[in-house]
């Protein structure tokens, strides 16, 4: 039998906070549980610790998991919720992925107080963001503008472009959207201009592997639509050993009649070169695609591309 308060481990930013309060409220309403039986643990992570620097310069994604999962493996917590963007591709030995909520709107959104879209602004204009598959895809689409580091949380972001720093930047529309700031999207980019990162809009939930009385209470949490389009997403990723220094992107999509639709990339960091990859196929068979699709990128591109980009 679980023993109560159910302990949910988080960052401490206020989207990752938004996020755990979602994740108690569906236990809670899910169980009958209440409000003091769940409690959410906000940790603080390296990642959070450092903002000076860029990601891929310090250790990329799992600098905001490692602090989370080790309470999750010591038991000082009893499940972790994730942005599943920031996971790794590969999960820590003796925890897994339990449930995944449902998505929300994986684009990106354009935020700028200059311009539109991307193509509207100004040749030479300034954009920020730290993400090396952003700013891949941006060299790509506009060589001329200037790409600038842009890291902090997304008030600290948003501070950044009213103050004029930037002309405008990127964010994850989920995000904005879980923190009720939809009015500061300028617009939103669709996937055949840029491609999401892979699992993007998705919250992922990590508990032990042994602990299957939370595998029960998680269970009608999941969202299989979006546990499907995540597997077969992470799946791309986890064959191309993907880093926070390696462009790569992904989007699967679940069509009415059950079937998928995936579309991956990479790119060299100055956006120079580019590998895609298409592919179609059951629902059933998302986790297996996906690795499909990694390997012809492999092919195509070589083992050398992604040394070389590393």
């Amino acid at each position: 039998m679980q023993t109560l308060p159910i302990r949910i481990g988080t960052r401490g930013s206020k989207l990752a906070l938004v996020q755990a309060a979602e994740t108690k409220r569906r236990l809670i309403e899910a169980h009958g549980l209440a409000d003091g039986d769940v409690v959410i643990v906000p940790i603080t992570t390296t990642g959070d610790r450092i903002k000076n620097r860029s990601l891929s310069d310090i250790g990329g994604k799992g600098l905001f998991t490692k602090e989370i999962e080790i309470a999750l493996l010591d038991g000082s917590i009893d499940l972790a919720v994730h942005s599943m963007k920031d996971m790794p591709s590969v999960l820590p030995e003796g925890l897994t992925m339990a449930a995944m909520l449902p998505r929300e709107d994986p684009r990106d959104a354009f935020l700028s107080p200059v311009a539109q879209s991307i193509s509207d602004l100004p040749r030479g204009a300034i954009m920020g963001t730290s993400s090396v598959r952003r700013a891949a895809q941006l060299k790509r689409l506009r060589p001329d503008l200037e790409i600038v580091g842009f890291r902090g949380n997304v008030d600290t972001r948003l501070a950044k472009l009213r103050a004029g720093e930037v002309h405008a930047t990127l964010l994850a529309s989920a995000g904005l959207r879980r923190l009720g700031l939809e009015r500061e999207i300028t617009a939103l980019i669709e996937p055949e201009e840029m491609l999401p990162a892979v699992a993007q809009g998705a919250i992922g939930i990590e508990i032990r592997e042994s602990d299957t009385r939370m595998v029960e209470l998680l269970r009608p949490l999941n969202h299989q639509e979006t546990a499907i389009a995540v597997a077969c997403e992470r799946s791309f990723l986890g064959i191309l050993d993907g880093s926070c220094r390696t462009p790569i992107a992904g989007l699967c999509i679940i069509a009415d009649d059950g079937g998928i639709a995936f579309r991956g990339m990479v790119l060299a960091p100055d956006g120079r070169d580019a590998y895609e990859v298409e592919r179609h196929g059951s629902a059933s068979d998302a986790a297996a695609i996906g690795e499909d699709a990694g390997e012809e990128i492999l092919q195509k591109a070589g083992k050398a591309f992604f040394t070389d980009n590393s």
